[in-house]
């Protein structure tokens, strides 16, 4: 393996696309239907990549988590799925097991290929969409094109599984970036922002995730100054307009990852570190009625084993680029027919 370069504590910047693809081995795709409000983003996983989980919401919803366990036998996964839907969306991991199934992707066992895609969801379903789909809900049929689109440059904002999100305050979205430290590694954040709570500070427009924004990525307009009155008053989903909070209605799901060579049991640790970005940008987070949810991937494509010191930088990264990946999908939102919440973009401050 090859050797880390030596440790500074240098500035550190974004990748050429500020996006989770900036990772080596990883593709996106999203696929969503404007009629229902809802979507489907996967990451498939183009060479062996290590894998973990950490839930700390307390409404959670998911599938193919215990095997991401440390002490579990299965050790890399084929693709990571993220949907809209509620439970109905957990189907969408269906259909990026079909696609990878008919390219002879997986787990191979007894002469059969069956691909390892765990997969999380959040609640969509009260944003001003249409439900009313039949039989059968269409997530499985998201969750194959979703895979057929799958790409190094994606949408961030109102699609994929943001595409129905919804946050105190605004429309919710898909929000991604990257990190390049000058210790040779690369990190990377997906997100789902579906929160109960604000990813701003008071009534204002300005993100809580500012002191780690990067060349003004989400409007670069910082803390304001003074912080208002009511800085640290409790902005939730629903509560100002009367009505009732429904349970489990919320979900900010997400992924961090890098090229870094990893155990599973560093990627546990990875995973449990990005929880800190969502403490980071949304007040408050993991509530019990939020099903907060971070898959970890490692896809050691850049060769290096983190030292001790190194690896410490590695999980603070984790935090910093997951809170400015929840900014970013907040910040791209884009109006849609029937929205329930108004953009950051066209709100006033």
């Amino acid at each position: 393996m090859t050797k880390p370069l030596s440790h500074s504590h240098n500035t550190t910047v974004s990748g050429p696309r500020n996006l989770i693809t900036d990772v080596a081995g990883l593709r996106v795709g999203n696929a969503q239907d404007e009629h229902i409000k809802t979507g489907v983003t996967t990451i498939l996983c183009d060479r062996e990549t290590t894998a973990a989980v950490q839930v700390l919401g307390g409404a959670p919803g998911a599938r193919e988590t215990d095997l991401l366990e440390p002490h579990n036998t299965v050790q890399s996964v084929n693709a990571i799925v993220l949907s809209g839907g509620s439970a109905f969306g957990l189907d969408s991991a269906s259909g990026v097991q079909a696609y990878l199934r008919e390219r002879k992707i997986g787990f191979e066992a007894a002469g059969h290929h069956i691909p390892i895609v765990p997969s999380a969801i959040l609640f969509d379903m009260h944003n001003g969409g249409n439900k009313d789909w039949g039989r059968y809900p269409p997530y499985r049929e998201l969750g194959y094109l979703a895979a057929e689109n799958a790409a190094e440059d994606f949408e961030l904002g109102s699609y994929g599984a943001g595409a129905g999100a919804l946050v105190a305050g605004f429309k919710g979205g898909l929000g991604s970036a990257s990190h390049r430290p000058p210790n040779g590694m690369t990190m990377g954040a997906l997100v789902a922002v579906n929160a109960v709570g604000s990813v701003t500070v008071g009534d204002t427009k300005h993100f809580w995730a500012a002191p780690f924004e990067q060349d003004n990525e989400f409007g670069g307009i910082g803390y304001p100054s003074p912080m208002p009155a009511n800085a640290t008053d409790l902005r939730i989903k629903f509560r100002d307009n009367g009505t009732a909070l429904p349970p489990a209605a919320n979900t900010t799901i997400g992924t961090i990852a890098t090229d870094a060579v990893l155990t599973k049991a560093q990627a546990k640790r990875l995973a449990i570190a990005a929880h800190d970005g969502y403490s980071r940008a949304i007040w408050p987070a993991h509530t019990p009625f939020d099903g907060d949810l971070i898959f970890a991937l490692a896809t050691g494509a850049s060769g290096i084993e983190p030292s001790v010191e190194d690896f410490i930088d590695l999980c603070a990264a984790a935090a910093s680029t997951m809170a400015r990946a929840v900014a970013r999908g907040v910040y791209h939102a884009a109006p849609r027919e029937n929205d329930l919440s108004s953009c950051w973009s066209l709100s006033g401050e």
